[in-house]
């Protein structure tokens, strides 16, 4: 028998089957952490979020049939051109957009607002695949590398130009396919340094940082003494380093807002805010905890039906999934979202044509930075950055886009 089991149209149905678990678990935990029982509301009420939810799966449900009747061939010649478009949607946010939570990124049509941030990172997938399926002459790969950070550094400054750092970090995601299309593993070394030296920046400050790079650079000068070239590496790798801890303070400083610094003090245990900053937080790991290995049961989550817990519809909506079906259910959700993955990075290698490999790769950096990340800052572990866990918080945009990232995906895979 055949390992990849299909429908009579070709979709793997595994990855349908996780995307409905994932979207009904989502919808159940939305309708519990935002129904108030002191309030008697309508179902229909539009009031609801679990109302606008129920409209925004149905909405998805159509995406994803349409996107499974266009010809696949058309999202591959179109990428680039669809990639060009959403940037020019998300610049279009600074004429029109509607400041929420402190950023310039959405665009208010109604009682509905839309995120052109979450369009894009399927539009970057596309053209990043269609990029690297294209032939390249020797003088072209000379330069591969830099282009293809082009197509990912330019969505993240306009999104920091509308104050998003947390939607601007996701697009970093995209590492994970230069990798596997043969980024050297030097980078990621150096990459793994960076963040080092980053946090060690920010939890002394830059003097502390350039005097660790000052005595390495002592070291590997001493060690390559003999080696003019290596040598003079040493000092560029050097120099860039003091300007990348520079403008870490730079940024640290200037371009992130009061709140996230104040998170990230936090976090690092230079300051300690527990009616603040630590509140989101702290809230947080008592609803988690709380939940215990079985959980308080559905509807039962004291934390959530009180309201202690901010964002628990968005954000922090693992916190109603942890306190209501304890450590069982966390652990269900966290093994959903593995597998989804694997299967897409199993399904990208089984696949022959280059675009899609790519494109899967692309998909499955970007599920895996998004519930990581956001899994990770509700248990304390990491700063709180703002990102929506995929396919379950609440929200038409982010629903929307994960459906379209994930259905072109399936759609590409089907021949």
């Amino acid at each position: 028998m055949n390992q990849r089991t299909k429908t009579s149209f070709k979709i793997d149905v595994q990855l349908v089957v996780y995307y409905i678990i994932l979207v009904t678990l989502g919808w159940f935990t939305i309708y519990s952490s935002s129904k108030n029982q002191f309030v008697d509301e309508s179902f229909f009420s539009f009031s609801n979020l679990y109302t606008k939810q129920l409209i925004f799966i149905g909405t998805s449900i159509l995406l994803a049939m349409i996107i499974l009747l266009i010809d696949s061939r058309l999202w591959i010649h179109y990428s680039t051109h669809i990639y060009i478009a959403s940037l020019l949607l998300m610049i279009l946010v600074f004429f029109v957009g509607t400041e929420i939570n402190g950023a310039l990124a959405w665009i208010k049509i109604g009682n509905f607002s839309i995120q052109p941030t979450e369009f894009a990172k399927f539009t970057t997938a596309l053209a990043l695949a269609k990029f690297f399926n294209e032939g390249k002459t020797n003088k072209e790969k000379k330069l591969l590398w830099v282009n293809a950070f082009l197509f990912i550094l330019i969505p993240i400054l306009i999104i920091l130009a509308q104050k998003d750092t947390g939607s601007a970090l996701v697009f970093l995601s995209f590492v994970i396919l230069f990798y596997r299309e043969g980024l050297t593993g030097w980078i990621l070394l150096i990459g793994i340094f960076a963040v080092a030296i980053t946090i060690f920046t920010l939890f002394k400050n830059e003097i502390y940082s350039i005097i660790i790079l000052t005595n390495l650079l002592a070291l590997f000068l001493f060690l390559h003494r003999r080696n003019s070239t290596l040598i003079k590496r040493d000092i560029v790798l050097y120099v860039i380093g003091v300007l990348f801890v520079l403008f870490t303070n730079i940024g640290y400083q200037h371009v992130l807002q009061d709140h996230q610094r104040m998170r990230i003090d936090t976090l690092l245990g230079k300051v300690k805010d527990p009616l603040g900053a630590d509140f989101n937080s702290n809230q947080s790991k008592i609803a988690i905890g709380s939940g215990g290995f079985w959980g308080k049961g559905y509807l039962n989550g004291t934390q959530t039906k009180l309201d202690y817990v901010p964002e628990q519809s968005t954000d922090f909506i693992f916190c109603a999934i942890g306190e209501e079906w304890g450590f069982v259910g966390s652990f269900i959700v966290i093994s959903l979202y593995t597998l989804m993955i694997i299967r897409i990075i199993v399904l990208s290698e089984k696949n022959r044509n280059q675009f899609v490999r790519c494109y899967g790769y692309g998909l499955a950096g970007v599920i895996f930075f998004h519930f990581f990340i956001n899994i990770g800052m509700t248990i304390g572990l990491l700063p709180i950055i703002g990102i929506p866990l995929p396919f379950i918080s609440y929200g038409g945009s982010s629903l929307w886009a994960f459906t379209i990232l994930l259905f072109i995906f399936v759609k590409l895979n089907e021949n």
